[in-house]
C-alpha cells in the first residue's frame, strides 16, 4: 500500500496528526513494559496487554515483519485531562477511527497489525486468561503492551502530544505491507 493511498484515507476520518516510519526505527523496550506490570491494573487481566501479546522480542519480531507503520492521533477535549474516568470515556471515538482506518486499509489490500491506546475494553470482563479471546477480530492491543514507547515514535514523526490539561491525545499505530 503506499503512502498516498493512506493519506487518501486519513482525510475521511477526524485525524488530527500522522506520520510514517520504517519499523525498524521503533525503539521496543523492557522498560515499557515494566510500567504496564508497576503501573496498569490491565496488566495480567486482558488479551490485549501482557503477558497476553507474548515477550517484547516476540512482539518487535511481529511488527518488524511489515514494511511501514502509520502512527497518527486523534484529539478529545475534557474539563481536565487528569480526570481518569472523563478522559477514557473519550477513547470510544479514538477507536472507532482506528477501526474505521484499519478497515478501509484492509480492504484496499493491506494486511496490517493494528495497536492502539490502553487496554481492550470491548467486554465488560475479558475471558484472560481462562478462555480464549471473545472478539480476536476486533482486539486491538496496546501500544505501551508491545514494549513501545510511543512518545518516542511521534516525536520521531514529528506529532505533537501534549497541547493543553483540556485535550487528550490518543495514539494508533498500524504496521502494514
Amino acid at each position: 500500500m503506499y503512502q498516498d493511498e493512506i493519506e487518501e484515507i486519513l482525510a475521511g476520518f477526524p485525524v488530527c496528526q500522522y506520520g510514517f516510519l520504517d519499523p525498524e526505527e521503533i525503539l521496543f523496550s523492557d522498560r515499557v513494559r515494566y510500567i504496564c506490570r508497576s503501573q496498569c491494573g490491565r496488566y495480567g487481566k486482558s488479551w490485549s496487554c501482557p503477558p497476553a501479546v507474548g515477550e517484547v522480542d516476540e512482539c518487535r519480531k511481529r511488527c518488524l515483519a511489515y514494511d511501514k507503520v502509520l502512527i497518527f492521533t486523534t484529539l478529545a477535549e475534557v474539563s481536565d485531562s487528569a480526570m481518569l474516568e472523563e478522559t477514557l470515556l473519550t477513547r470510544k471515538g479514538h477507536e472507532e477511527v482506528m477501526r474505521g482506518v484499519l478497515c478501509e486499509m484492509e480492504g484496499a489490500g493491506a494486511r496490517c497489525l493494528a495497536l492502539s491506546s490502553e487496554s481492550c475494553s470491548i467486554c465488560e470482563a475479558c475471558t484472560y486468561p481462562g478462555g480464549p479471546c471473545r472478539h480476536p477480530d476486533r482486539m486491538l492491543p496496546c501500544i505501551e503492551s508491545y514494549g513501545i514507547l510511543v512518545t518516542e515514535s511521534a516525536e520521531k514523526c514529528g506529532i505533537d502530544f501534549f497541547y493543553d490539561s483540556q485535550t487528550v491525545t490518543w495514539f494508533g499505530m498500524i504496521f502494514y505491507v
